[in-house]
């Protein structure tokens, strides 16, 4: 007997509005100003690595920031699909957009879905206009991809809750303001029904951040250690007990997004300018064309979560399979890239040259098919959707 439900494997074909086509224009002359200013360095994983509150702000100028979010609360009003637009042009040009990431991909339509008005009325118009910035406190150190696992804890004092506990890999947290905290706030029951969500000031008592470094050096993640943190009841986000189904709604924003696969888009593009400057080989030509074969597939499953997404579905499953392939691509670009040029990886070289964009691709790599969910994990939920259909 079959079922009568869409099976997860098939996403939506779009065409983009020709509102988008003409939200792109503007994007790339923004774009320009910017790279004349000197912000818009062209580099790879620019989403992670490149924190830059004022050109977050100035973006937000523009009205993109928050877009997806209603006007009502200082957001744009405009869907999905004109924001993947941006996004898209933001991260193909390595532009510096981690100050509001993961406000504007994540807590912002949580906030707008699970939150009180009074949080609605607080933070949105803060996270529209890049006044706002968040990070995501769900993993710890045994509990990655399986976040039922948590061991955060969530008791209950006279005015709210004190949170003790560490997350593990909380980018940005030295320098955001808020994080939204996944912890267990009843140990009785069933693991997924007694975690609820938090959102914790970053600067308050109690709250202690230790660098985590990347291969480079770089302090991009932490670990976020909540040493009786009071949070005021206003501060619980969404019911209680009900933190399970809002993480996992959540992760359909998280693992869809085209910063999983425009990763390393910017060395691609590095890449055709280098071969445009000698007489390319047949081989090569081939290698690159398989490249964009896999990034125009892929970009065509993203668009339809985005399209699924604003048309108010819940597309885990599909999410889930855009991250995997989108993320192995990430890395296979590079490691092709390297088999392509025999120009070696040199992390101290001129800033925005091949080789010091190759070193900056190969460092930040092992955390490609990490974050949002590692891809064995993820195969794991593709998988049990496809037997559950």
């Amino acid at each position: 007997m079959s079922s009568s439900r869409p099976s997860p494997l098939v996403f939506p074909d779009v065409t983009l509005p020709e509102s988008a086509l003409l939200l792109r224009t503007e994007v790339r002359a923004f774009l320009d100003e910017e790279h004349a200013r000197g912000t818009v360095l062209g580099r790879p994983d620019s989403w992670l690595a490149g924190w830059d509150d004022g050109f977050s702000r100035r973006l937000a100028g523009r009205g993109w920031v928050g877009m997806a979010l209603p006007t009502e609360y200082g957001g744009a009003g405009r869907g999905f699909l004109e924001r993947y637009v941006v996004i898209e042009e933001l991260l193909a040009a390595g532009a510096p957009v981690s100050a509001h990431w993961v406000s504007d991909r994540q807590a912002g339509p949580s906030v707008l879905q699970h939150g009180s008005e009074e949080q609605r009325r607080f933070f949105l118009p803060r996270i529209a206009a890049g006044q706002c910035f968040f990070s995501i406190g769900m993993s710890e150190k045994s509990s990655g991809s399986d976040l039922a696992s948590v061991a955060a804890r969530a008791e209950r004092t006279a005015g709210g809750w004190r949170l003790t506990g560490t997350k593990m890999w909380t980018g940005g947290a030295h320098v955001n303001d808020y994080a939204i905290v996944l912890a267990r706030t009843d140990e009785t029951g069933d693991r997924h029904a007694g975690l609820s969500q938090f959102i914790v000031d970053l600067r308050a008592p109690g709250v202690r951040i230790e660098p985590i470094r990347l291969m480079s050096g770089e302090h991009r993640f932490n670990a976020l250690h909540l040493e009786g943190v009071d949070v005021p009841d206003g501060m619980l986000l969404g019911r209680q007990g009900d933190g399970w189904k809002q993480v996992t709604g959540e992760l359909a924003f998280e693992r869809s997004g085209p910063e999983r696969y425009l990763t390393t888009f910017p060395l691609l593009v590095s890449l055709l300018r280098e071969l445009g400057q000698r007489a390319a080989t047949a081989e090569q030509l081939r290698q690159v064309g398989i490249l964009t074969a896999r990034l125009h597939s892929v970009r065509r499953l993203s668009l339809g979560v985005a399209a699924a997404l604003d048309a108010g579905a819940s597309p885990d499953i599909q999410a889930a399979l855009v991250k995997d392939l989108g993320t192995r691509l990430e890395g296979a670009l590079v490691d092709t890239v390297r088999s392509i040029l025999p120009t070696p990886a040199d992390p101290h070289a001129t800033p925005g040259t091949h080789s010091e964009l190759l070193a900056f691709a190969l460092l930040h790599s092992p955390g490609y098919t990490l974050r949002g969910g590692t891809n064995e994990i993820l195969r794991g939920i593709i998988t049990r959707g496809l037997e559950q259909h």
